[in-house]
């Protein structure tokens, strides 16, 4: 009897976006089979963005993983979404933050909503405008398809006005979910509803005196003992961000917003409000923090870690999207030392992809690929590059390079077919590691004196090397004839005698694969430098 497989499961990508998705597509049965009237309506998407701040890697990694969860649900379902960059510009400004000119201009508007003070660097109409006019710069500038929203727009033009009758008509219920994560002095005065005061247009934190759910106003009392009215409509007022938070989700049907395992709590309590509302929590992923080299948190206030332009002046866009998707539950540190490994992770993966993508282009392990996601489901046939990104560093390194054209000289002489057009990434990547090599690799180079073992081997590889009569570019077999030498003179692990030639001849505790560097640097190259590097041991 042949079993009924009319509607086989769909065998998902083995990545985690795909994972995302199917949550997501749960998330909106749900949602259709509970308002049919939505069916039509495309999957939500939203990442949130505070602009008292300029935009930052983390805002990147929200957009860019957020993204992918997208194109993942996409090819996963058909269906048409949306993804929401929201602004939450109307916040109060807190403090005068460091990076800005014309600090002393901000002071007196401290506690006024970010899209009413006015801008310090004198090109918008307000500091909120100018923080996303940058945001908007920088998203575009990695290619990335969202819309825009102001919650100044959307509360001013009273697209949350039925939201926050509805607020109103909860309040009590959402005070005492809220009430009993609050300290004492913090309990006295909350209410989830920010009033705007009428003559200085402060964002108050005052206790509400009396609310009128039916005529959509708060009654309070501002610190000069003066009583005002206030209507919620219309951007007289705003809410408490994790009811604010709620409040959007159910005004605007979010269906997925991922966030960082710093909020897990305020996701639950929101959810929770977002349900006392009406409405349900979208879906959505916690990713684990970023780490700086001391293992702390990376943090906006304190500098540490590392910025978007910094990661940009090392290595590709590419590489950072690449840093990103890499397993976003774990932890990571975000540090320069992480990105030659990153940029070749990618390098790999776009390799692979393109075979894949030659062989079949709705392969499922093609959609499983990193780079499927980097490159929006089409991998171009120029991308990635010949030379490893850690190759050209040690290219770098032993020939001192500080300019391109020196590192392009021995790649032409390695493959004369190469060329910054024919290879645009290969050039990209050129350039990125002599910036590298300036900042990082050079200022740290120790090279050690070699052991007695040590010293034999090296005699020995360069007497080979000399005697070598096989294709100068042939790099596996420059690699088997390290190999060779390596067991012959009984380095165990094997890989002591790597480590020999990287802290021996280049200076460093890591390397290549030793075989392609020499095919690259050249194998009379390469005796000069093993015998460079054994006079300076004996006159030293």
């Amino acid at each position: 009897m042949s079993e009924n497989r009319s509607n086989p499961e769909p065998i998902l990508p083995r990545a985690w976006p795909f994972e995302e998705a199917r949550k997501l597509a749960e998330h909106v049965d749900a949602r259709t089979a509970a308002k049919p009237d939505t069916a039509a309506s495309p999957a939500l998407l939203e990442t949130g963005y505070g602009p008292s701040g300029l935009p930052h890697i983390g805002t990147f990694g929200e957009v860019a993983r957020t993204s992918w969860v997208r194109q993942a649900y996409t090819a996963l379902t058909g269906r048409p979404t949306r993804l929401l960059a929201f602004s939450d510009d109307m916040d109060a400004l807190r403090k005068v933050p460091d990076n800005v000119p014309n600090r002393e201009l901000l002071e007196k508007y401290i506690g006024q909503p970010l899209s009413r003070v006015p801008d310090p660097f004198g090109t918008h109409e307000s500091f909120a405008a100018h923080n996303n006019a940058r945001l908007c710069s920088f998203l575009d500038s990695f290619g990335f398809e969202y819309e825009f929203a102001s919650s100044t727009t959307y509360y001013t033009s009273g697209r949350f006005d039925a939201a926050l009758k509805r607020v109103l008509e909860v309040h009590d219920e959402i005070l005492a979910v809220i009430l009993p994560t609050l300290g004492p002095d913090r309990r006295a005065t909350y209410s989830p509803v920010l009033p705007l005061h009428p003559r200085t247009g402060e964002v108050m934190q005052v206790k509400m005196d009396a609310i009128d759910a039916a005529a959509g106003t708060v009654r309070w009392t501002d610190a000069d003992g003066e009583t005002f009215e206030t209507p919620v409509t219309g951007g007289h007022a705003k809410m408490q961000w994790k009811a604010d938070w709620a409040m959007r989700w159910y005004a605007l049907g979010v269906d997925y917003e991922m966030s960082g395992k710093d909020l897990i709590d305020s996701v639950r309590l929101s959810g929770r409000i977002c349900r006392i509302l009406g409405g349900t929590a979208p879906a959505g992923l916690t990713y684990e923090l970023f780490l700086d080299e001391n293992g702390q948190k990376i943090s906006k206030s304190k500098g540490n870690g590392l910025s978007v332009d910094e990661w940009l002046r090392y290595a590709p866009q590419e590489s950072l999207g690449q840093f990103m998707f890499n397993q976003p539950q774990r932890a990571k540190r975000l540090f320069f030392d992480v990105i030659p490994k990153t940029a070749d992770d990618y390098l790999t993966h776009v390799e692979k992809a393109k075979a894949l993508q030659a062989a079949d282009s709705e392969s499922v392990d093609l959609k499983a690929n990193p780079a499927w996601f980097i490159h929006k489901g089409h991998i171009p046939t120029d991308a990635g590059s010949p030379v490893p990104f850690g190759m050209l560093l040690n290219l770098a390194s032993v020939a001192n390079a500080e300019t391109p054209e020196v590192l392009w000289g021995f790649i032409r002489r390695y493959d004369p077919s190469v060329s910054p057009d024919s290879h645009p990434m290969l050039a990209n990547l050129v350039s990125h590691a002599i910036a590298y090599y300036a900042d990082f690799v050079r200022p740290a180079k120790t090279f050690r004196a070699p052991t007695d073992k040590e010293r034999a081997a090296l005699v020995d590889l360069a007497e080979s090397l000399r005697g070598y009569e096989g294709e100068a570019s042939d790099a596996a077999t420059l690699q088997n004839l390290v190999f060779e030498i390596g067991k012959r003179h009984a380095f165990e692990p094997l890989r002591s005698w790597f480590g020999c030639l990287y802290e021996v001849l280049l200076g460093q505790k890591e390397g290549p694969r030793f075989g392609g560097f020499v095919a690259l640097y050249g194998v009379a190259e390469t005796v000069a430098l093993i015998e460079a590097a054994l006079l300076r041991e004996s006159q030293a």
